[in-house]
């Protein structure tokens, strides 16, 4: 029995697609296009609570005091993004950057979101993240050789992030 394909939901593949950045505040319509985005990572803190309840325990149940450990949620925290891309003439990361780098890292923490798109230019999904700071970037050693890119890196900070559908 043949099933019918397009009801399969399509596998997302690095060569279809391109990232970009979206910093609330800016003036720019996109403010980065990248190859490369790593550190999607959400993880909640494990509390273990012990507690000495009222129960009978013990061989012959006489034994008051039962321990009793439960495990609850606790803080959620997110690594931080490495975004990366060929080297282009924009100054709009290396500023975002310099104003943190300058005491002014309070008004420069900003929501945005990193979209997927298709080469179609469809949006697939995104991540929206919340009150973001560039903490390093990077440019690799420059070389004259042909052929070879130069990459920019930018990593960030976020304090929250959530994928969204489309």
């Amino acid at each position: 029995m043949a099933s019918d394909l397009s009801q399969r939901p399509e596998i997302l593949m690095n060569c279809r697609f391109y990232f970009e950045l979206h910093l609330e505040g800016s003036n720019e319509s996109v403010d980065a296009f990248f190859m490369e985005c790593k550190g999607f990572k959400t993880s909640q803190q494990v509390i273990e609570i012990c507690e000495v309840t009222p129960n009978k325990w013990g061989a012959s149940g006489n034994a008051v005091g039962e321990v009793v450990r439960t495990k609850i949620p606790g803080n959620l925290s997110f690594t931080n993004m490495t975004l990366r891309r060929g080297l282009t003439l924009s100054m709009t990361l290396w500023n975002w950057l310099e104003s943190v780098q300058t005491g002014n890292w309070k008004k420069q923490r900003r929501d945005g979101s990193i979209q997927l798109y298709t080469h179609g230019a469809k949006e697939e999904f995104r991540f929206e993240f919340k009150r973001a700071w560039p903490v390093s970037y990077n440019i690799t050693d420059l070389k004259s050789d042909p052929g070879e890119i130069e990459m920019e890196e930018l990593e960030i900070a976020v304090e929250e992030l959530k994928r969204i559908k489309a």
